[in-house]
């Protein structure tokens, strides 16, 4: 072997050690439908209950060892029902990213959902999501509490399918529990950002639906509650991992709470 094929074989070497797989590849390695699965226990562990409580993180891509701190976190508290990820497990929309985030997460000793951010739709993001995760656009009952999961990054769509999805948002109107009594929405990219499309009409649309207590997303990377639309709903904002803090919800006959935690 010449000294030329001595250094193609090391530069080919290196370069398979390198690169772990095409970024396009769908190859998914452990558990999948995630938030169906976690969607149930959420629903048997809270039903009939008076009180939830819930904890938000979101945008945790990049910020592994962040995201690390907040489970475990959570998991040292003895009162937390659910998590609920508001988007952006990924940076790229990559296999790796979304198996090392949903692994992190798995190590709740509480079920916990995850929506779909606009960087979780980038290359085979949105395939990988649904695969790992599930439907872009699911709701489910905690209590007599029901929550509208919202897939809400228009811009990574095109005209053609709607997002956010007002039909969805209709069915489950029409199709509201008996157990139920009130309303959370949650999403990624929240009403008059970069993002959002509809918004008038999705907001015509969300105050349709029963004892509407509050929306919750993330996106911004920061704290913030703001009545978007000045019509009484208020609008919470999760802020990113890399800020080291969550959100922690609150919901009785008393109403709501949000507590900003910081770890």
């Amino acid at each position: 072997m010449n000294k030329f094929t001595c250094v193609i074989v090391i530069l080919v070497a290196l370069l398979q050690g390198c690169v772990e797989y095409h970024p396009y590849d769908m190859h998914i390695s452990g558990s999948k439908q995630v938030n169906a699965i976690n969607i149930t226990r959420i629903e048997e562990a809270c039903h009939r209950r008076q009180q939830i409580r819930f904890a938000v993180v979101s945008d945790s891509q990049r910020w592994y060892d962040e995201l690390e701190d907040a489970v475990e976190d959570i998991c040292e508290r003895d009162d937390i029902d659910f998590v609920i990820h508001a988007g952006d497990l990924t940076d790229w929309g990559l296999r790796s990213e979304y198996e090392m985030q949903r692994d992190i997460l798995n190590r709740l000793d509480v079920p916990y959902v995850c929506l779909i951010g606009n960087h979780d739709c980038l290359g085979t993001g949105k395939r990988l999501y649904e695969e790992i995760f599930g439907p872009m656009d699911f709701a489910f009952t905690a209590g007599d509490v029901r929550f509208i999961c919202l897939n809400t990054n228009a811009l990574e769509f095109d005209e053609q399918e709607p997002v956010p999805n007002l039909g969805f948002m209709t069915y489950e109107q029409h199709a509201f529990p008996v157990q139920a009594r009130r309303t959370v929405v949650a999403m990624h990219a929240y009403p008059l950002c970069d993002q959002f499309r509809n918004d008038e009409e999705f907001q015509q649309r969300l105050r349709l639906f029963p004892n509407l207590q509050f929306c919750v997303h993330g996106h911004g990377h920061r704290y913030r509650e703001e009545d978007i639309f000045g019509d009484g709903v208020i609008y919470y904002e999760c802020a990113n991992v890399e800020s080291e803090e969550y959100l922690v919800f609150t919901i009785n006959d008393k109403g709501y709470e949000c507590e900003r935690v910081f770890y």
